[in-house]
């Protein structure tokens, strides 16, 4: 009889926010270096933004859905295929798809884009709240970053908001790295080496 049943064998698998908050440091490192003018054009920026920030956000948001972790899975997921998206419409605007396409591009549709990505953000960063404080920071500069690409899309206070834009990205890239440095040491050495505050007990209360 080869009717066994394994109910009781446990799979573990590792924490992949780690990676996923490296994918997000990496691309917005590199991108808020164009937005703030210390880099020039998009050339270089579109295998970032393809290989950290979707590809490494995607991987572990499909790793996260094993841990059964719908908050990660779905925040992860969701910015994995922004950048996806981003790196398409820079192709397009760079005239790769063709004179055509390249003339006729509406960066108002992007506005909606920004928009209805600012709307989502703001709950992932209700959820961030009851995760933890670094996470929470992060996500309210990812607020702020999409704040600022909407209005500079529809070109309302386009210098203003795109410099927002452009700093508050860079704060993510740093908070980011930070948190990935987080997730790694705290879980490698078993005890908190890098801090990353407790969740704020507001809408859930604290285990």
């Amino acid at each position: 009889m080869h009717n066994e049943h394994h109910s009781n064998v446990k799979i573990v698998t590792a924490d992949p926010s780690a990676i996923g908050l490296f994918g997000l440091a990496i691309v917005t490192l590199v991108a808020s270096s164009q937005k703030l003018g210390l880099t020039d054009g998009l050339s270089l920026v579109i295998p970032w933004a393809v290989f950290l920030g979707a590809f490494a956000q995607l991987f572990a948001s499909i790793q996260d859905a094993k841990h059964n972790n719908t908050f990660g899975m779905t925040a992860f997921g969701a910015y994995a295929f922004f950048w996806m998206a981003m790196a398409g419409s820079w192709l397009i605007k760079l005239g790769v798809f063709g004179a055509e396409l390249a003339a006729i591009a509406d960066n108002k549709q992007l506005g909606f884009a920004f928009v209805g990505y600012l709307i989502f953000s703001l709950l992932m960063t209700i959820g961030a709240a009851e995760t933890n404080k670094v996470l929470f920071f992060i996500f309210v500069l990812i607020d702020l970053l999409f704040l600022g690409l909407s209005f500079d899309a529809f070109g309302v206070a386009p210098d203003v908001f795109h410099t927002l834009a452009a700093y508050a990205e860079m704060g993510i890239a740093l908070l980011s790295l930070y948190a990935a440095g987080a997730a790694v040491l705290n879980t490698h050495f078993g005890r908190v080496f890098l801090p990353i505050g407790r969740p704020f007990g507001i809408f859930k209360p604290r285990s």
